[in-house]
């Protein structure tokens, strides 16, 4: 595709069909990942790839006793009466599990966080691991959408990081961004609305 067209494609997909994704197609988009900027030079990425729902049932245990708070929690403090955010909440919530284990795939980014803590920075630029690791993700969301996959992620609460860290023996010093799963969408996939925005109304020159 058009780069430009794979902007467009990617979306959200929470719904996945039980065809599987192939070790070539999986190998291409974490392939991107290692394309991204890194603050460091060094790419220093790894991935566990855990395939199977009985496997991913067993790494993503720790979510199930912090999914019902979570969703009382957003309901609760979202006073922004936005429509299209709710409508997406109202997907997103109820799948959080499942999302994860439809497709059979899920992927754990984890990068190494060799300075400060992750959530105890000393400034802006102890992030920078941080954030490098983001950007690698963001290449591999528009890699799946290349390959006409669907992807989603849930980005771990409370305890779950260090729980997930412990189920899947990874060393210290390193940390994952989110849980990952890529899949070809299901024929009656749910893709909420993209919020339209007017480009030209936030762009500020020179000054805000």
């Amino acid at each position: 595709m058009d780069f430009y067209e794979v902007l467009e494609k990617r979306r959200t997909c929470r719904d996945f069909s039980d065809r599987e994704v192939s070790d070539e197609i999986l190998k291409k988009v974490i392939d991107a990942a290692f394309k991204a900027p890194t603050n460091d030079h060094l790419r220093q990425l790894e991935f566990i790839v855990v395939r199977g729902r009985e496997s991913i049932t067993k790494v993503i245990a720790p979510l199930a006793k912090n999914m019902a708070a979570f969703r009382k929690l957003v309901f609760e403090v979202d006073e922004s009466d936005d429509k299209d955010k709710m409508a997406m909440f109202a997907d997103a919530l109820p799948k959080q599990q499942k999302m994860l284990m439809e497709s059979g795939l899920l992927i754990i980014p984890f990068f190494r966080q060799k300075t400060h803590p992750l959530l105890r920075p000393a400034e802006q630029s102890s992030l920078n691991y941080f954030a490098s690791a983001w950007c690698a993700l963001e290449n591999m969301l528009l890699a799946a959408a290349n390959e006409g996959l669907g992807a989603a992620f849930h980005i771990p609460v409370s305890d779950e990081a260090g729980k997930i860290k412990e189920i899947v023996n990874a060393p210290e010093g390193y940390e994952f961004i989110c849980l990952l799963t890529i899949g070809y969408p299901a024929e009656n996939a749910h893709i909420c609305k993209q919020k339209e925005i007017r480009t030209e109304d936030r762009i500020h020159k020179n000054v805000w």
